[in-house]
């Protein structure tokens, strides 16, 4: 662990350049900035879903001081910010309003550890899985959720409930103030989109807050600032064990948050992971981001915080700002820290509409503009998987989302394969009659197999021939089975030929004539051992 510890500090702190250049201030600069900037707008994101929760803002902040700073050091991409996130403070807000912050602090450390298990296991590969559509309609509905998690800016305070989109039905802000906000987003959103074009010497969304807030203090511009949302000033994070019955029955209240905020955390990350990945332009790291993600939490949940994963928003702001490397993240948690000690006071001065107009230029740069062209391009299962997950992340949540789009894909790509299947048949100078069967045979696919043949009507001797088709699952050697059985009821012969190994051994032991060829192919069949050879067995 320190080892790793110190590679990773090591690759922090030896910034490469765009150039390639080991060490580059200039690039190093860029990297403390991009920090900065992230550290900003971490502050209202973190507070506000402390308030969704129901729990104080320092806990907000702690957790995205924590889990941002660990998931930097030891995390699966470099440039990726985590902290606090609204996806998860709405699963939290039941368990705190029932039971209280404590249970909420053993639920957090449980979490990590489900984590930590998830990466050991692996099992971030099986994020691989998921389709491009899903990916687009996942960026999609985070920009416009992160768009409405905005609105709230331009309500009254305390006039309608908080919800993890928002506010609810709230009042909005008097003509002159909302006018004035908007203006403020306005001039913030214009500095950030033309200052690239003249300069990059720093960030342009820093750059925007900067001259944004300069304007509200300068001009004595009443609008909402930091400080209106809540007081950040505290100390350094205690170390706490949560206070909560070490018993079975505590078990069973967290387990259950614990599992589905485990869940939430890791696909929302390593989506994260993977967009960060195609603009960055790297791959790989998601065992290990699972891995830190859980360091982060359990170590969160002894220290007061709530708990996070990855935040595409920061993430979004760090990459755009020119952070490439760990130095970015971690800078990202030391300034946020330092807020919370030091710097109170001159962040809580900052106005709101500035880092609106970051977040709302985040939106415009997150949301998958091409895939609306695209939707009458592609095949329409795959458009609708894209306003499916999109509409469903807004509705509901990410993780529900994902899994909703993954099903949807995968039953589309079942069906469109199932009807795949056919036959060519013809007559050899023998006269067997042979079945050439085309396309994947599995569950999908196996009653139009059935359907292929006429037992009836063909000869004494039926030829098989599985060269152009494969033999996938357990449903797939029943179907063969009970085309077997039919030509045996019927007092007829049936040979199976280019079968693979596997299917050889599983058939015989039915006792039907399968004839092994040197091109037999060479794969495994997806089945249950003991369940199929019962079956098989029984059938003759």
């Amino acid at each position: 662990m320190a080892r790793a510890l110190m590679a990773n500090l090591a690759d922090a702190i030896s910034v490469r350049s765009r150039k390639g250049g080991a060490g580059d201030p200039r690039q190093m600069k860029t990297e403390l900035l991009s920090g900065l900037t992230v550290a900003l707008a971490l502050v209202p994101e973190a507070v506000a879903f402390a308030f969704v929760a129901g729990v104080d803002p320092l806990v907000g902040l702690y957790a995205a001081f924590i889990v941002g700073l660990i998931t930097a050091i030891f995390g699966g991409r470099p440039g990726m910010i985590s902290g606090a996130t609204g996806a998860l403070a709405v699963v939290m807000v039941s368990l705190v309003a029932e039971h209280g912050v404590e249970y909420l602090f053993a639920t957090v450390v449980l979490m990590g550890l489900i984590q930590i298990v998830v990466g050991i296991l692996r099992w971030g590969k099986f994020m691989r899985l998921v389709p491009h559509p899903v990916m687009l309609g996942f960026v999609n509905g985070l920009a416009i959720v992160i768009f409405l998690a905005q609105l709230s800016q331009f309500q009254v305070p305390g006039s309608a409930e908080i919800t993890g989109h928002g506010m609810a039905g709230g009042d909005w802000l008097p003509p002159q103030a909302l006018g004035l906000m908007l203006g403020l987003v306005g001039v913030t959103m214009l500095i950030i989109w033309l200052l690239p074009r003249v300069t990059n010497i720093v960030p342009a969304p820093l750059a925007g807050i900067g001259v944004t807030a300069a304007l509200v203090l300068g001009l004595g511009l009443d609008t909402p600032l930091v400080g209106d949302l809540a007081s950040i000033e505290g100390g350094l994070p205690p170390f706490h064990i949560p206070m909560v019955p070490f018993t079975l029955e505590t078990l069973q209240i967290i387990l259950p948050y614990a599992v589905i905020l485990a869940a939430i955390g890791l696909i929302e990350s390593l989506l994260t992971l993977n967009l960060v990945g195609e603009i960055t332009g790297e791959k790989g790291g998601a065992s290990k981001e699972c891995l830190a993600q859980g360091a982060a939490n359990t170590v969160t949940g002894f220290f007061g915080g709530m708990g996070g994963c990855a935040m595409i928003g920061q993430s979004m702001i760090n990459v755009k700002s020119g952070g490439r490397t760990r130095l970015s993240g971690i800078s990202a948690a030391l300034f946020l820290l330092a807020f919370i000690l030091v710097a109170a006071p001159v962040i809580e001065l900052v106005p709101l509409a500035a880092l609106v107009g970051v977040m709302f230029m985040v939106v415009i740069g997150t949301f998958a503009w091409n895939s609306l062209k695209i939707l009458f391009r592609v095949p329409l299962v795959d458009a609708f998987v894209i306003v499916l997950v999109t509409g469903v992340t807004v509705a509901f949540d990410l993780a529900t989302a994902v899994v909703v789009g993954v099903i949807v894909s995968a039953l589309a790509y079942s069906w469109q394969n199932a009807t795949r299947i056919f036959a060519r048949t013809h007559t050899t100078p023998e006269g067997a009659k042979v079945y050439s069967v085309q396309g994947p045979l599995f569950f999908g696919s196996a009653e139009g197999f059935v359907e292929l043949f006429d037992p009836a009507q063909d000869p004494s001797l039926v030829i098989v021939d599985f060269a152009g088709s494969r033999v996938a699952d357990q449903s797939a050697l029943t179907a063969i089975e009970t085309v077997a059985s039919k030509y045996q009821d019927a007092g007829k012969t049936l040979e199976l030929r280019h079968l693979s190994k596997d299917c050889h051994r599983l058939l015989r032991r039915a006792g039907q004539l399968v004839t092994e060829d040197e091109d037999d192919p060479e794969y495994g069949v997806a089945v249950d051992y003991g369940v199929r050879t019962g079956m098989v067995g029984g059938g003759h």
